[in-house]
């Protein structure tokens, strides 16, 4: 099958998200940027088209209304849109594609409220469209090696499960002269109700689901606004319950500073222990009980297959965040050529509608416990 065509909303004028995409979708070969509308302003749309070498200006459009209607109806018209801008706009866009019959990968979070989630899935499932969610951290090899262990049972039942994703952007935004990021993400209109926990505590979640397969049932969740007149809070923790009763502990900070992009889970089991730090995503520490500890580390022969066919370079070699973004990209094209060709694609895997639908459901529950004392609140619809 000749290569998938896909176009873009967003990500132009040097946005930083926006060229992950690009690199993502384009490092095996697999699709080719043909379309896109980059930007609100027609000058600097045509400008990024230029820089990314998208020669037919006919599908650079001004709207992405104009761009969904124009695609379906061209008989070489994109198999995927990329969506890649600020989260207030993800559910009417990714809607306006679904309608139009076209598959998509959407940067997260999904949408801002559940309602808004729940029908995107409805709508992708009635359509029987592809919607993946690109939840960067489940693109390590590593971390998918950390879930064929523990389905193998190598640590025996789980146990107890804590993540954490300390961050000191923020922080530091705030005492610079201008911060974009900041500006927008701590805007309740374009961000949501959450800050902190929706922005990183979503991928602590799905990255935690992800690796053992469970997700949190319940919650009782603390946010804080450090500093006080921030209007979203910039600080989370999070006591969680999981599928069959295991309890764990997610915590997130946007203001924990002397730390970067810190993001590591550790999940304990009765027979052994699995952690995964975004420090070191090359290595996933592995130790049995009453055994020293272990380094697996990426594209060794003792991996299985599907963390394997992750690795892109030989062991010893760093893979970073852009073959991380890689790989979901590479799960969503081998499923959707698979689906387009009636092809088995194997056990290649990325996050799909219905993850970034339980990452609203469990901000949700955060926010409904932090407004209520921090009492135990239900995740999702009773």
């Amino acid at each position: 099958m000749k290569k998938l065509q896909f176009g873009m909303i967003g990500g132009g004028n040097g946005a930083f998200i926006g060229d992950v995409h690009r690199h993502g979708a384009l490092m095996d070969d697999l699709a080719v940027l043909v379309a896109g509308c980059f930007s609100r302003n027609r000058e600097k749309s045509l400008e990024t088209a230029e820089k990314w070498n998208i020669a037919d200006t006919n599908r650079i459009y001004p709207d992405y209304e104009t761009m969904a209607q124009a695609e379906s109806q061209r008989e070489d018209g994109i198999d995927f849109v990329t969506i890649a801008t600020p989260n207030d706009t993800h559910y009417p866009i990714a809607k306006c594609f679904l309608e139009h019959g076209i598959h998509i990968m959407c940067d997260k979070p999904l949408a801002l409220t559940a309602e808004q989630g729940y029908e995107l899935e409805a709508l992708a499932k009635e359509r029987d469209l592809l919607f993946g969610v690109s939840y960067t951290y489940t693109g390590y090899a590593m971390t998918r090696q950390a879930r064929e262990m523990i389905d193998h049972g190598e640590i025996g039942k789980i146990t107890c499960i804590q993540g954490e994703y300390p961050q000191e952007w923020l922080a530091v935004s705030l005492v610079s002269d201008h911060s974009e990021q900041a500006t927008w993400r701590h805007d309740p209109k374009r961000s949501g109700e959450s800050g902190c926990c929706a922005d990183i505590g979503t991928h602590v979640e799905c990255l935690i689901s992800r690796m053992t397969g469970l997700h949190p049932t319940k919650v009782i969740a603390r946010f804080d606004h450090i500093p006080a007149d921030v209007p979203l809070e910039t600080n989370a923790m999070v006591m969680c319950e999981f599928d069959g009763g295991v309890p764990g502990m997610i915590w997130t900070s946007q203001v924990a500073m002397g730390h970067e992009t810190e993001l590591t889970v550790r999940i304990f089991g009765e027979t052994g222990s699995i952690e995964w730090t975004h420090l070191k995503p090359w290595e996933l520490r592995v130790t049995r009980i009453n055994q020293p500890p272990q380094t697996y580390t990426t594209n060794r022969d003792y991996l299985y297959p599907a963390a394997k066919e992750l690795c892109r370079l030989p062991s010893g070699h760093i893979e970073g965040f852009y073959e991380a973004f890689g790989n979901i990209y590479h799960s969503f094209c081998v499923n959707l050529i698979a689906k387009k060709t009636g092809g088995d694609p194997g056990s290649f895997r990325y996050p799909t509608v219905s993850d970034g639908v339980k990452g609203i459901e469990f901000v949700d529950a955060c926010l409904e416990s932090n407004r209520n004392n921090n009492v135990w609140v239900t995740v999702g619809r009773d």
